[in-house]
This record gives structure tokens, sequence and C-alpha cells, in this order.
């Protein structure tokens, strides 16, 4: 490379985003949520790590317990785990001491407010929370507390000092599990301390797409001269494939993986859901940062789970973004941290949040949140949504994990928005546990049982067939089953045949296709088209027929082999 050369960062860069080197997702941003899982997740996961490492290197080779509170190091980097953990012991007492007080606000309202007056009590708030919290009632005298969550934000209990950025190359689609195993330096890592808010990171995935010169680059992220050859490593003077966005009269969506799909239409584009892969060399079909234009009208985010919200993603993105649409809160509830202040605290500028059946309209587009049940434990969670988006005569029903828990409420939603074209559902029906997600949040053991029976679990074949039979769906797409091995790092799901998740989507899928419905399980990638007087194959140009294969509405195009 010359110093006049025009660089980019290489696409096959992976950008971990991470807080005191643990990976950063929704629980780990918002100061109180932090304080509980620094406490009750990261120490406790470390301390086990370096008494007993060798049952971690076990556990981790271990297909049960994939998603474990276990350490993927293979026994070995004990002496920096402890370094880490003291270190953030020492730094970070002042989060130790919010996590303990929470616990103890929480227990003292559990002795002492019996349905009272509760003035008498704020005296007996943990002296670092007066102030930063209300005590609330509800109407049946259940005692509780809310957080004034903007004011955390402006304390000393969110430190941007905690967050940083590692570069390395990614080859290979495994990674260490997100919530179990920390991430160490390391000569392979270029470890950038940027807050998540820098405008400096958006310069930096400008660079996918933007060159820079080398003197321009170094002076953009400041790294030491020791690790200049290593940066060097990470750029290219191949400029990447260009974008060629549709330009077709109708509607085009592509899906990304999981519950990532990328709707265009006449100039305007949708992204639900953001987890996208890097480009390497693979043996699975799929789309990538590659393939997004250079501008996107709308993100949309269904619900708060590090699945559907992803912050590696969402940074990369975040220069091309217009608006960032989120369900709307109360706000204040410690299982519920408002994803509009969390955006916007990381430098997210363009956030509005939606509540259920608001719409947002943008010339032939009109996009309505509607309600979501279910796969949150039956915790009072309000950050969810299902989105339906209506583009000229289209109706797609985006539902995420949704859970078909109560279905007079969709025969309510049928009432208002009418029939729906095409639904895409998630079917993951066993789902973790309670306490898999949000155990270091809860200051009481839960009973085995309990925990148990309490799931974050999507819809099973009965619920779903009842979402497909109430709008009267031409098109149903099982998706979000987490079945793409580039999300095992931050989903720890392997299914197999006798999977119940599987078993159960398979009766959706025969049953559908016994009703002339189109229906598929996605998986990799996926490409249909929408065309306004009918549908046509994009590679063809030819109408594609009605029937009990295809009933007219899509052009199914790059099908790829589905998992069983």
């Amino acid at each position: 490379m010359s110093a006049n050369d025009q660089l980019y960062l290489r696409q096959n860069i992976q950008v971990e985003p991470l807080i005191d080197m643990w990976y950063a997702w929704p629980h780990l941003i918002p100061p109180a949520n932090a304080a509980r899982n620094i406490t009750e997740r990261h120490l406790k996961i470390m301390d086990s790590y370096i008494n007993t490492p060798q049952i971690h290197a076990n556990a981790v080779k271990n297909p049960k317990m994939i998603g474990g509170p276990f350490i993927d190091y293979g026994g070995k980097r004990v002496g920096e785990i402890r370094t880490l953990r003291d270190r953030i012991r020492s730094e970070r007492k002042h989060l130790l001491e919010l996590s303990a007080a929470i616990e103890v606000l929480d227990g003292m309202l559990r002795d002492a407010a019996k349905g009272y007056n509760l003035q008498p009590l704020y005296s007996k708030v943990p002296d670092i929370l007066r102030g930063y919290v209300e005590l609330v009632y509800d109407l049946n005298n259940h005692p509780s507390f809310r957080l004034i969550e903007p004011l955390l934000y402006k304390s000393q209990y969110y430190d941007r000092s905690q967050q940083s950025l590692m570069l390395s190359v990614i080859q290979a689609d495994d990674r260490p599990f997100v919530l179990s195993t920390p991430r160490l330096e390391s000569e392979a890592g270029l470890h950038l301390h940027r807050s998540f808010d820098d405008g400096a990171i958006d310069d930096l995935f400008h660079l996918k797409f933007s060159p820079k010169q080398w003197h321009e680059i170094v002076d953009l992220l400041q790294v030491p001269d020791s690790q200049h050859s290593l940066l060097r490593s990470f750029l290219t003077t191949e400029p990447p494939a260009p974008y060629v966005p549709y330009q077709g009269r109708g509607v085009r969506w592509r899906y990304f993986g999981h519950a990532c799909i990328l709707i265009e239409s006449q100039g305007t584009s949708i992204l639900f859901d953001p987890v996208l892969s890097y480009t390497y060399e693979n043996h699975i079909s799929r789309y990538t940062y590659l393939d997004l234009p250079e501008s996107i009208d709308y993100v949309l985010i269904t619900h708060n789970h590090q699945d559907h919200i992803l912050f590696e993603t969402l940074l990369q993105i975040r220069h091309k973004v217009k608006t960032i649409v989120v369900p709307s809160n109360s706000g204040g509830h410690l299982q519920d941290p408002s994803l509009k202040l969390l955006l916007k605290n990381c430098g997210f500028k363009n956030v509005i949040d939606v509540t259920e059946f608001e719409e947002i309209c943008k010339d032939n587009v009109r996009i309505t949140g509607l309600p979501f049940f279910g796969e949150h434990a039956d915790l009072d969670i309000q950050t969810k949504m299902a989105w339906l988006v209506k583009i000229g005569p289209h109706a797609l029903l985006f539902a995420a994990d949704s859970c078909n828990i109560e279905p007079r409420l969709y025969e309510h939603i049928h009432r208002e928005v009418g029939d729906v074209d095409a639904l895409f559902l998630g079917m993951e029906c066993d789902g973790a546990p309670l306490s898999w997600l949000y155990g270091p949040l809860l200051t009481q053991r839960v009973d085995r049982a309990m925990d148990e029976s309490r799931r974050l679990a999507g819809s099973n074949y009965e619920q779903a067939m009842s979402i497909v039979d109430c709008f009267k769906c031409r098109e149903v797409y099982v998706y979000a089953m987490g079945q793409e091995p580039w999300l095992n790092y931050i989903m720890s799901i392997k299914y197999t045949d006798q999977s119940r998740p599987i078993i159960e989507s398979n009766r959706l899928l025969k049953v559908c296709h016994e009703r002339g419905i189109i229906s598929e399980r996605l998986f990799g990638e996926k490409e249909i088209l929408l065309a306004p007087g009918g549908a046509y194959d994009a590679a063809t140009a030819r109408p594609v027929n009605g029937g009990a294969e295809n009933n007219g509405m899509a052009a199914h195009l790059q099908d790829v082999t589905l998992m069983p």
C-alpha cells in the first residue's frame, strides 16, 4: 500500500461492541440493568471459571449445555479472567453498590409496604437510589418502584468509558456465546477505546464503502504505532461490489436470516430486526452488509431481546439509517428499559417510539404497530411490537416471536386491519426459562418449577394455525428460529429433527400446503417479488400461476435448501 492509496475496511472485519470486555447487548447498557448483570451474571461466571476452569471447558463441549454460564476459553487464560474480574470490582464499585441497593429496596418494599401510604418509606430507600426511584402500588396494593431512567443515564452510573470496540478478522460462523464469555485482548484483535456515541464509529463503518487515505484513517482511529501493522491488515484497496437497488414497480423483500428482512418498494426501504452476517467464504448462501441499500428509511425493532436488537449490526449501519422505530413503553421498570433512551444515549439521534395501532405513513407505505403477546415469561414488558406493513395492495404482518396465548386478540386486530397476504411468525415454542435471560434482575430466587413454567416461547402449531386462519393468510413464513449458524454466538440453539419447534413448524407447513397456502420455513437467504398486476418470476419475467403450489402473490427466487 502506498501513502496515497484509497483504502476500504475489509468486509470480513467483525466489530464487537463491548462493555468492560463483555459483549454489549440491550440489558448491559441501561445503568440499573447493567449493574444487576455485572453482579448476578458476569462476576459469578468469572468466579466460577477462576475456581473450576476445567468444568467450564468440559461444559462448552456438551451440546446440552449450550447457552449455559460457561466461559469458552478451554480452561485457559484464567489469569486474564481474574484480572478482568478484579478490575471490574475495583473500577465499577459504584455499579456493584447500585445492584445491592436495588436488592435492598426490593426487600424493603416486600417487608414494609402493606397497602398504606408509601411516603414514610422514602427515607428507607438506600441513599444512592434516593431521587432515582418512585415508590408505587398497583391496584391490588402490590408494591414496586419506578426508575427515573433519564436521570440514571445522566449520573455516574452510566459511564461511557466502559464502552469500546474489538476489531478482528472473521473467517467462520462460530464465536463464543456472548452472555457467558467475555472478550479478551489478543494479538489478532484491535481494541478501540471509543464510546458508542463517538462520531468516529460512523466514519469507521463508512470505510466499508467510502475509502480514505492511510493518514486519514490513523488520525480518525488514533491507533498506536505498535498496532499500525494490524490495522493495515484490516484494509484493502479493492472497492466493494456496488449495491443494486430494486427499481421495479412492485415490492421486493429479502430474508437475511433470523428475523432480519429488508423490504424495498419504489424508493422506500424498511429493515426489520437487523442481525447480519459478514462476508467470508462459507457453505451457506446468505445476504450480508453488502446487500443493504446506501440509505435505509426505517429500521423497525420488534422487541428488546439480543437476537432482535443487535448492537453489533446497528452501530455499523447507523450512518445509513434515517429513522429507527422502536416499541414505546411507560418506562422505569427494571425488566423493561426504554429502547428509545438506550439508543439515544448511544448516539442514535433519529429514534421514534410507537404505541399499539399508531401508524407511520410514507408515500404508498403504511406501517402499523400491533400488540405482541407472549415470549417474555409473563413479565410486564411493553417493549414489544408486531408490525403490519401495507404497500399498495399488499399487506405483510411481521409478528416475530408472538405467542398466540389469547386468540381473541387476533380477532380484534383482524376486525381493525382486515386480511393479511403474508404472515411472518416465529415458532421457537420451547423457549428458555424465565431465569435464563431475566435471572440477574430477580432479587428473590425463583422456584425451579415456576421458572420452567414461564418460558421465552413463541407459538406452537395450534397457536400459529389460529393466526393463519384468522387473517386468511395466502402465504406463511416461519422465521426467527435461530437456525442460521452465524447466529450461534447470540442464540445458542441447535435443533434436530426431534426438536419440538421443528416438529410443530413442520405440521404448520404441511397443513398450509394441503390448503394451497404458500408456506416455508425460511433459512439462509430468500428473495420474493410482489408485482402490482400479479406475481412475476424476476429471472424469467413470466407470471407465476396460482394454485396449490403458488397462490399467485409471490415470485419465489433464490430458494435454498431448508434445514429439517
